[in-house]
């Protein structure tokens, strides 16, 4: 059981830097979950005891407002979950959901502080991944904000083909009424604006099928907005 999260290749970059003793206690405080797609992962307002790592999957960061549900991130593996409302507050302010099925470690949070306090290495990759993930948040809200609707969708298709798939041809995760929840956009203004890119031979789509076609052209539109 001590070399569970040693022998684990799914680790993230910071944990990369933990000791074997350190690996050893992890494997001995934590528990790995499997999710279903659709499965709530953490719920917004619950008490926030464990960090939650996802080994394996994709999953969506949302936010209740004062209007509707509000899908804020889209996040695959390896990747720590919610570590600013871990740490932040006691309490959830955001819910995880699995859009893939996913695979989830939830560590003990004092031994995880232990790493903290006294693994600098492990902090310092911690603390980069945070701002890193806190620049990406701010562009996307600007892009989100200034866009037009068929800009944010060229750059969210581009967004699942580059940094989620690898792939200019993938099953999209998300439903037309997400994906408009994504963009800020109604189910209906977003397959309007597909079935537009379709007949421009920008992209063609299957059901939830996405493939491609002209990616320079989804790039420009993603550009300008």
């Amino acid at each position: 059981m001590d070399e569970v999260c040693k022998n684990c290749g799914y680790k993230s970059a910071a944990s990369r830097y933990l000791t074997e003793d350190e690996l050893s206690n992890q494997s001995r405080s934590c528990v790995e979950l499997k999710f279903r797609k659709g499965d709530n992962i953490i719920r917004q307002g619950t008490l926030s005891s464990n960090v939650a790592f996802l080994k394996e999957g994709l999953v969506m960061l949302h936010m209740q407002g004062p209007l509707h549900e509000q899908i804020t991130k889209i996040t695959k593996a390896p990747s720590y979950l919610a570590l600013p409302t871990t740490f932040g507050d006691k309490i959830n302010h955001y819910s995880v959901t699995a859009i893939e099925e996913s695979t989830i470690c939830f560590i003990d949070i004092n031994t995880f502080k232990s790493f903290i306090s006294n693994n600098p290495n492990f902090t310092y990759q911690l603390f980069i991944e945070l701002c890193m993930n806190e620049l990406t948040s701010f562009r996307r809200c600007v892009n989100r904000t200034q866009k037009q609707v068929s800009g944010s969708l060229a750059e969210n298709l581009l967004f699942f083909a580059n940094n989620i798939y690898g792939s200019d041809e993938f099953t999209l995760p998300l439903s037309r009424e997400e994906l408009g929840n994504l963009v800020d956009a109604s189910r209906e203004s977003v397959s309007r604006i597909l079935s537009d890119f379709q007949k421009d031979g920008i992209i063609s789509t299957e059901k939830r099928m996405i493939k491609i076609l002209n990616k320079e052209k989804l790039e420009m539109i993603s550009r300008n907005g």
